[in-house]
């Protein structure tokens, strides 16, 4: 089953964007906690890929524009971070949209925006 196969994963990049808030706390730019969750993933020698391209396909054709994911970590994780007051259906949609493109099956969005650390795990 996919949900428990990813937990321990997802629970260790939740336990990397709390660290980072507790850190930072919020009010600052998306870019600063990009970098800021990069270095983060390093200390605890997490495996990632950070803006990864991903291809986009129509009737198995693949189109020239591609999306571009914040971070791929453990190979098999889309993690998409966010600095905004809260977070919307549409942000949901954005991380659906990266799993149906690349066949992956977890998403995890992550928002540093709002006093309290927010985050979705999302599954397709």
């Amino acid at each position: 089953m996919v949900d428990l196969f990813y937990k321990e994963e997802v629970y260790k990049l939740i336990g990397v964007a709390m660290e980072v808030h507790n850190e930072l706390g919020c009010g600052f730019l998306e870019a600063v906690y990009q970098e800021a969750f990069e270095l983060e993933l390093q200390e605890q020698g997490i495996p990632y890929e950070r803006e990864k391209d991903i291809n986009i396909y129509y009737k198995d054709l693949k189109l020239d524009k591609r999306y571009s994911a914040d971070f791929f970590c453990f190979e098999k994780i889309i993690v998409e971070l966010k600095a905004l007051s809260g977070l919307t259906s549409e942000h949901e949609s954005q991380i659906i949209n990266y799993l149906k493109a690349t066949e992956q099956k977890v998403g995890l969005l992550i928002n540093f925006g709002a006093k309290s650390l927010q985050y979705k795990r999302l599954v397709y």
